[in-house]
């Protein structure tokens, strides 16, 4: 050993050291109990959806869809419970439709083409046979009923204007009036046969 070594001083026990110290666990303990504590807290005074603030609602979104809404707005959630009773369960609720059962009708030409008339003709008189959808020639062996024939013209004209500006869509809509005048147009005409049917019905 060097001198220097052997002259140095003793470190004393105030000074600091190398040594590591340990957190005792009964911290993390306290820690995690105010955290769990706050959580609680937390949920029971936010204002989050609060079903015993908001009965007989089950859910935000359910509050929502009873909310007054007039206009436009009003139409399209009548369009939607509509679709979603009627034609959800072949079309999908997102408008993908099904392989052999529906076509799509998100980003569909027959849905987003000006003009009213081939997008009430459709649910009016139904459709069975082959039609080309986004560029795709598709054939659904069981064919669409005339879905569209037992609702109000009203109601018709909500469901076409939901569906034209859902997924996607960016159609202008539909109204009561279009669906009346359209049906007084093609009173007695049999289903459509295919797209060769559908182009065929006199403008």
């Amino acid at each position: 050993m060097s001198d220097d070594l052997k002259n140095h001083p003793p470190v004393s026990a105030g000074e600091p050291s190398g040594a590591q110290a340990t957190v005792p666990m009964w911290v993390f303990g306290v820690m995690l109990t105010l955290f769990f504590a706050g959580m609680i807290y937390f949920d029971d005074h936010s204002g989050w959806f609060n079903s015993q603030i908001y009965a007989p609602y089950t859910s935000a979104d359910q509050l929502e869809a009873y909310q007054p809404k007039s206009g436009a707005a009003a139409m399209l959630l009548q369009g939607k419970k509509s679709y979603d009773m009627i034609c959800a369960a072949c079309h999908g609720p997102d408008g993908a439709g099904k392989p052999g059962q529906a076509p799509p009708l998100a980003g569909s030409e027959w849905v987003n083409a000006p003009g009213f008339k081939r997008i009430i003709e459709i649910p009016q008189l139904g459709l069975n046979g082959p039609i080309t959808v986004k560029g795709e020639q598709m054939d659904f062996p069981s064919g669409m009923a005339p879905m569209g024939a037992v609702l109000s013209d009203s109601d018709l004209a909500a469901v076409l204007s939901y569906i034209r500006s859902s997924w996607g869509n960016k159609a202008e809509p539909v109204t009561a009036d279009d669906v009346k005048a359209v049906r007084a147009a093609i009173a007695g005409h049999p289903p459509i046969n295919g797209e060769q049917g559908l182009n065929a019905i006199k403008e």
